[in-house]
């Protein structure tokens, strides 16, 4: 066997860090994913203008993978989501549409979801839309500036209260 077909490590499960006290890790996490109010307070902003701001979003939880934060749909100003063409699919939760999120001459493609018809246990996701982070000027969560998740698939939110490793940087495919 060549070194380039060897996958020994490849479905290897990663070592998780042993959470402190008050933290979260993501592989104590469920997998099928569970959704989870809470009332902290998130603020996102684009374009140096604040386009989301509540207290009222729920998250999703799932095995090795950070939060990602869905927020409702009236807590977004009219015209920041704006609705695209086409679709992904998740094992999950079903079908997910996009949006286009625009605020201060700033349009970023794809950057929101939602799950209009979402499977269930998931119906909390039908009137809320979820954010990349990485795509935004800023995501917070009760003040703390959120980090986004490696990768361009996923739109996990990391805090300092979540602990990894998390899935989405490179060679985390098989986790």
């Amino acid at each position: 066997m060549t070194p380039a077909q060897d996958y020994s490590g490849f479905f290897q499960r990663p070592q998780p860090i042993k959470p402190e006290a008050g933290q979260e890790s993501v592989w104590d996490y469920p997998r099928p994913p569970r959704v989870e109010p809470r009332s902290e307070r998130v603020i996102v902003r684009l374009g140096g203008q604040v386009i989301a701001d509540t207290t009222d979003a729920v998250r999703v939880l799932e095995t090795s993978h950070p939060p990602v934060y869905y927020l409702p749909f009236d807590s977004f100003p009219a015209g920041v989501l704006v609705p695209v063409e086409g679709t992904s699919f998740c094992e999950f939760k079903g079908e997910a549409h996009y949006f286009d999120v625009v605020a201060g001459g700033v349009a970023v493609p794809r950057a929101g979801w939602t799950y209009p018809e979402p499977t269930r246990g998931f119906e909390a996701l039908s009137s809320r839309v979820a954010l990349y982070p990485a795509h935004m000027d800023s995501c917070e969560v009760n003040g703390e500036r959120v980090t986004s998740q490696d990768g361009d698939f996923y739109g996990g939110w990391i805090t300092t209260q979540i602990v990894g490793p998390f899935k989405g940087g490179p060679g985390t495919a098989g986790w």
